[in-house]
């Protein structure tokens, strides 16, 4: 255990970014047991194992309910636990910024919490950013855009491993892109952690190279791949 200890201890908080921010400043959202950690079901999807060992996989495997769906991010995931199995998995490329580029302001942007949670929640599944449950608004700031009094954009942040906060769930209404929303809140949210003196990341697919070539304008750089994976436990007479 002592070797695992200081393999733990010696990664960078961005190789394994919901462990590292389960076990530090997020610890308060954190379900647990003695190897494994994940976020209140209401608040995200995302887990962690300790390590890759079978002892700690399986205390993963013990932190989801049956036929329920967990999110891995990190640089390796390691095998799939006992008793779970492989729903899908993708490439990330993680990016950081130190800085942020200037761009054209937008009018409207207001800041979202508990009574705008159905509506980002509504939005948020129309357009897909990542996990997002009703709870999500809680880990981090979220700045919106309304028309109307219609929620039609959105970014906020999620995991916060060391000193490191994440910039998540930046959406548009597929009615509303095209506007320059989602540039216009993240720089909002970028520049918000650049000023508590917290280093900005995101991630973003592999393969979609619009979304890092925006990324990209924005300030951010790749800083390395990591692995987005979904895995589900089954049902009691399932399996191992």
């Amino acid at each position: 255990m002592k070797e695992t200890d200081a393999r733990v201890i010696a990664d960078h908080p961005l190789d394994r970014p919901v462990w590292s921010a389960l076990t530090g400043r997020q610890s308060a959202f954190a379900c647990r047991n003695s190897l494994a950690l994940r976020f209140r079901p209401v608040v995200s999807p995302l887990a962690a194992a300790m390590d890759s060992s079978a002892v700690a996989l399986a205390a993963l495997h013990d932190l989801a309910g049956e036929d329920e769906e967990l999110w891995q991010l990190e640089k390796d995931p390691g095998p799939i636990p006992a008793g779970m199995e492989l729903v899908r998995e993708a490439a990330c490329v993680q990016m950081t910024a130190h800085s942020v580029t200037a761009g054209r302001a937008v009018s409207g942007a207001v800041r979202l919490g508990e009574n705008d949670a159905e509506d980002m929640l509504a939005l948020a599944t129309l357009t897909a950013p990542g996990p997002f449950r009703v709870g999500t608004y809680q880990i981090g700031g979220f700045t919106g855009i309304r028309h109307e009094g219609r929620l039609v954009a959105m970014a906020g942040e999620r995991t916060k491993p060391g000193e490191f906060t994440e910039v998540s769930g930046v959406c548009t209404h597929p009615d509303f892109r095209g506007r320059g929303y989602a540039g216009f809140l993240m720089r909002e949210v970028t520049s918000a952690i650049l000023d508590r003196g917290e280093t900005p990341f995101l991630h973003c697919y592999a393969t979609n190279q619009s979304a890092i070539t925006l990324y990209e304008s924005l300030g951010f750089r790749v800083f390395q791949q990591v692995m987005a994976r979904v895995i589900r436990r089954g049902t009691a007479c399932s399996g191992a």
